[in-house]
């Protein structure tokens, strides 16, 4: 049997991995509960007992502190994978829905089943948790999987190409490792779902290659996710959880806050605060802290430091190529056309920007493209209403960053130009399955009214009950 311990590079090995999966998927090994359970189990035991080869390929890559490490890439996987080994008897049984007067006597019901091969493209930035939930979602399922990692975060990548065939069933589970090619390569076999997280660019290349076969896809895009500070909000507290949002992974996270719309009344405040926030966490010289990261690439790091003259540096901008490098950084003075507005920041670099309202603050967030995640920060609950009722966002955390993330019973995902699907919890599972109606019917009754000939006398009555 073909395995991928050496990373898959050519169209042959790649659509014949591809063909295999399938063949085997129809033979049926996927569906019982017994398979999906071995394999979910297979990937606590992967992540558990690998942690410190999986630490050290995101430090190479990111530069992770080992904390952020292990609670957002590792941790949050076996947290999802138990939770749907807890639920999957029940994630995974049909479910009973009512059946309207004219389809009687008739009971119906949804019955869950597969979609069949999945393929879950990952990213760099979180590049084990990106990877392994959505597959998780895809196993417990009931699907046969293809993963492609990022080649961005290259030890990460190969650290997972040698561990996936040790533990899960390589007929039905395959990791393709490679670039562009690859990826292209892969795009171009028959799928049953595509998920994919990542950039715009990339995603309308995977949208429109799934067309191609009426291939469903999920697309987790990101977007510059706004943060709404009003005049109420208590400003040393919003300072520190948009601090930790935005520097966690050095800014490297689809979700972090990407700009401040700040009350210019308390603008001021709140800078003073940030930079409080940052010397606290990281300490006055955060190259040298133990829980500050890196920039994933000298290509990231250079388009970063490109941006820091798009406005007035007033706290951080060190920057070291040598050491991939910057600072927490906070920039005021942003003109609205610049980069730093127009483009998805996905790094340390925070503009803010004062406003007069919050009529103003919604405004702005409304005129440009639906983001993956909006914060406000307001102790006025008619405020906080106003902004979660006037503004479109994939998720929404109130006086907080980041974490409507971490409850599994609220589906992720974007809207609009940030993405489409959400998963995580059941919603993981669902996003994998086909949700079949069932409507099963007796024999022993079979009214005669509801065959022709169609008298006035039977229609007369169909309106009655219909």
């Amino acid at each position: 049997m073909t395995t991928l311990d050496e990373p898959t590079s050519t169209s042959t090995s790649i659509a014949g991995r591809v063909a295999e999966l399938r063949a085997n998927y129809r033979s049926g090994i996927t569906r019982p509960l017994a398979w999906r359970r071995r394999q979910l189990e297979a990937m606590v035991r992967m992540l558990e007992e690998n942690e410190p080869e999986l630490q050290a390929a995101l430090s190479s890559d990111l530069g992770k502190p080992e904390a952020e490490g292990y609670l957002a890439d590792i941790a949050v996987v076996v947290s999802e994978a138990k939770m749907m080994l807890k639920n999957l008897e029940r994630w995974n049984k049909p479910r009973r829905v009512g059946t309207p007067l004219v389809a009687m006597p008739s009971k119906s019901r949804l019955v869950p089943e597969p979609l069949g091969v999945v393929l879950v493209i990952a990213p760099w930035n979180y590049p084990i948790q990106l990877l392994l939930v959505p597959v998780a979602g895809a196993i417990a399922a009931g699907n046969a999987v293809v993963m492609k990692p990022s080649e961005v975060s290259a030890a990460t990548s190969s650290a997972l190409a040698r561990l996936v065939p040790r533990y899960f069933d390589q007929s039905t589970i395959a990791l393709v490792e490679g670039g562009v090619s690859e990826t292209t390569e892969l795009l171009d076999q028959h799928f049953d779902h595509i998920f994919y997280t990542g950039n715009g660019t990339v995603g309308r290349i995977v949208m429109a290659a799934a067309a191609k076969n009426l291939t469903p896809v999920t697309l987790e895009l990101g977007g510059k996710s706004p943060v709404i500070i009003d005049d109420s909000a208590n400003i040393e507290v919003a300072a520190r959880r948009v601090a930790w949002g935005k520097w966690l992974n050095s800014g490297q996270t689809c979700v972090a806050p990407d700009y401040v719309l700040v009350d210019r009344e308390v603008e001021s405040r709140f800078i003073d605060a940030l930079r409080t926030a940052i010397s606290q966490f990281y300490g006055d010289n955060p190259q040298a802290s133990d829980s500050y990261g890196r920039i994933v690439s000298t290509r990231h790091f250079d388009r970063l430091t490109s941006m820091l003259g798009d406005g007035s540096v007033v706290i951080g901008g060190q920057h070291d190529a040598g050491d991939r490098y910057i600072s927490p950084t906070v920039i005021v003075d942003v003109r609205h056309d610049s980069r730093l507005m127009a483009e998805e920041i996905f790094g340390p670099i925070l503009p803010i920007i004062p406003v007069s309202s919050v009529d103003e603050a919604v405004t702005f967030v409304t005129e440009r493209p639906h983001p993956l995640a909006l914060y406000v920060f307001s102790e006025r609950k008619n405020v906080v209403e106003r902004v979660i009722n006037e503004t479109t966002a994939g998720g929404v955390t109130v006086n907080g960053t980041l974490l409507h993330l971490t409850n599994p019973n609220l589906p992720f995902g974007g809207v609009g130009e940030s993405g489409m699907g959400g998963y995580h919890g059941e919603s993981g599972v669902r996003l994998f399955q086909h949700q079949k109606p069932v409507l099963s019917r007796g024999t022993r009754i079979d009214p005669k009214i509801a065959y022709p000939p169609y008298t006035e006398k039977k229609l007369k009555l169909f309106r009655k009950i219909l």
